[in-house]
């Protein structure tokens, strides 16, 4: 009798388990809300208990390792991916397990991987307890491992990456790259501007949404002096802050080393260091290079990437929390905005008492971080206690410190004869405005001010591979047929990648890309792949050689050829 209840107790709680957790993934790859998740689990357990799941009627005990095991523990990877980011990126998780994740953002990352991992073994025991005590089980959970490999999103990336080493043509995008002036004439920057390039983490243009209120309103009326650029969507290999930071420096997406990497349990040397970009560029002007940001150098190589493109002065949280009054004014991931944007005005100020020739300053900040923000103290002050969910107070909070800044640089002078640049390095991931925000058309934010700027709305199709040619172009560089990278200038007439293919066609092309991803690893690759053709596009006859795949394509041959 003893048996018999413990068995009935064990039923039940694999079930209740399964349930829940089944319930929890439901409202994770889909947009229901998050207390469905208990109705799901009724339904669930309502079913098991009535077919007598774990207890029929003729038991057969077996011991035996069901074959969905493998399966569950891969949809468990993918449902926190998802869960964590909104959005798997598989070129992000191959990127940063290359690059380095040392101070990635404080415990409570760690806290939540550990309660996943517990509720997985949980998981695997139900399943692994059912399959041995109900012969139904053992006959069906094999054919739902077969429905958990077919249908995991993760594997599916990971075959259409696979796909790329046997694709007919895995130089689309190479063919296509155009290489950045690196050393234009002397003359052709006489009283070159200063650069203020703001990275405001994940502040998409999207906000600006009458859904979000005026959590996007300092942004606006600072958009309202300058040029404001609309439509610059989010291409894969994109979509992360490196990634991010990469494509509008570089103009290429950041496609990972991956198998090119020789050493592959050593971290990277070098990041994209078969490119010039945009620090390659200013540093051959005679530029004073300065990166700053909240969170440490060390996450995502983001020290190697600006050291390894001439930036002379890289500091993140590991250099900058030393100069802090109050040592314990710190988030999980690094410095608070209202402390990092008092450090870039001084290195400003410094620059500009060193008078050694024009200035690039870069930050990078925290306070839109998914998934609830991490908003300064100076911004409770201005709008009131923040709750710890609502993203918007964070957005708030990083629009109108990114305001305060400017204005106050203005305000002493130091931004005479400087392009600001304020821009999103990505579009947000999972937040609690999640649902409203993917409920629309979604662009990042680039917004530009300068002396040379007229205000003006510009709507393009565009990519976050634009920005770095209309960057150069804002400078005052010239840009033959307005390209630099993959990208094309805004402010010009040319055509964009996106408006010329589409981005479904440009993120399945990136999928089967692999001379561009010899390109961007050159120098840490053991070997390059040969294009049949030129390494260094240029607009000569020598495109006609290549295959036409569709009218777009022989669309876009016949512009490049003239």
């Amino acid at each position: 009798m003893s048996k018999l209840i413990y068995r009935h107790l064990y039923a039940r709680l694999a079930l209740t388990l399964l349930g829940l957790c089944l319930g929890y993934t439901a409202t994770v790859v889909t947009r229901l809300p998050w207390w469905t998740l208990f109705f799901i689990a009724a339904a669930w357990i309502g079913v098991g208990l009535k077919l007598r799941w774990g207890r029929p009627a003729n038991a057969r005990y077996r011991k035996m390792w069901p074959w969905s095991l493998v399966p569950l523990s891969l949809l468990g990877i993918y449902v926190y991916l998802a869960d964590s980011f909104g959005i798997v990126d598989l070129g992000a998780v191959f990127f940063h397990l290359q690059a380095g994740m040392a101070d990635h953002g404080g415990a409570g990352k760690m806290v939540v991987a550990v309660l996943y991992t517990l509720a997985m073994i949980g998981v695997l025991a139900s399943v692994t307890w059912l399959a041995r005590h109900d012969q139904r089980w053992r006959l069906a959970e094999r054919f739902f491992a077969v429905v958990l490999l077919a249908c995991n999103p993760l594997l599916y990336g990971l075959g259409q990456r696979s796909a790329a080493i046997v694709t007919d043509d895995g130089a689309w995008l190479d063919r296509r790259y155009i290489a950045p002036p690196v050393t234009p004439p002397a003359s052709e920057l006489n009283d070159a501007p200063n650069l203020l390039l703001l990275y405001l983490e994940s502040i998409e243009r999207t906000y600006a949404n009458e859904l979000f209120g005026d959590a996007y309103a300092d942004l606006n009326a600072l958009g309202e002096r300058g040029a404001v650029f609309e439509g610059v969507r989010q291409m894969d290999n994109t979509g992360w802050t490196m990634a991010g930071m990469i494509a509008s420096q570089c103009g290429v997406p950041l496609m990972p080393a991956g198998l090119l990497h020789e050493s592959q349990f050593d971290p990277l040397p070098k990041v994209v260091p078969g490119v010039d970009c945009l620090g390659d560029i200013l540093a051959a002007q005679g530029y004073q290079l300065s990166y700053l940001g909240g969170a440490s150098t060390q996450f995502a190589g983001k020290g190697i990437f600006y050291r390894g493109h001439q930036f002379t002065t890289v500091k993140g949280r590991e250099d900058l929390e030393p100069l802090l009054e109050d040592p314990d004014y710190v988030n999980s991931w690094g410095l608070y905005d209202d402390t990092l944007y008092d450090i870039t005005a001084n290195e400003i100020r410094r620059l500009e008492r060193q008078d050694d020739g024009p200035w690039a300053v870069v930050s990078l900040n925290l306070a839109g971080h998914a998934p609830n923000g991490y908003p300064s103290q100076s911004c409770v002050e201005q709008q009131g206690e923040f709750d710890g969910q609502d993203i918007l107070y964070s957005v708030k909070c990083s629009a109108w410190l990114a305001r305060e800044l400017i204005e106050g640089l203005e305000a002493e002078g130091l931004l005479d004869n400087t392009l600001v640049v304020l821009l999103s390095d990505h579009l947000t991931m999972r937040v609690s405005v999640w649902d409203q925000l993917t409920a629309l058309d979604r662009d990042n934010t680039l917004i530009m001010l300068g002396d040379d700027i007229q205000p003006q709305r510009i709507h393009r199709d565009a990519s976050m591979l634009d920005v770095f040619p209309t960057l150069l172009d804002a400078l005052g560089f010239h840009l033959e047929g307005d390209r630099a990278g993959l990208g094309t200038s805004l402010f010009s007439n040319h055509q964009t990648l996106v408006e010329t293919h589409g981005i479904e066609l440009l993120n399945e092309r990136l999928r089967e890309e692999t001379a561009l991803q010899h390109r961007l690893w050159e120098g840490i690759s053991p070997q390059r792949r040969e294009s049949t053709a030129p390494s260094q596009p240029t607009f000569q006859a020598p495109y006609q050689e290549q295959i036409l795949e569709t009218p777009a394509d022989l669309a876009n041959e016949v512009e490049l050829i003239r």
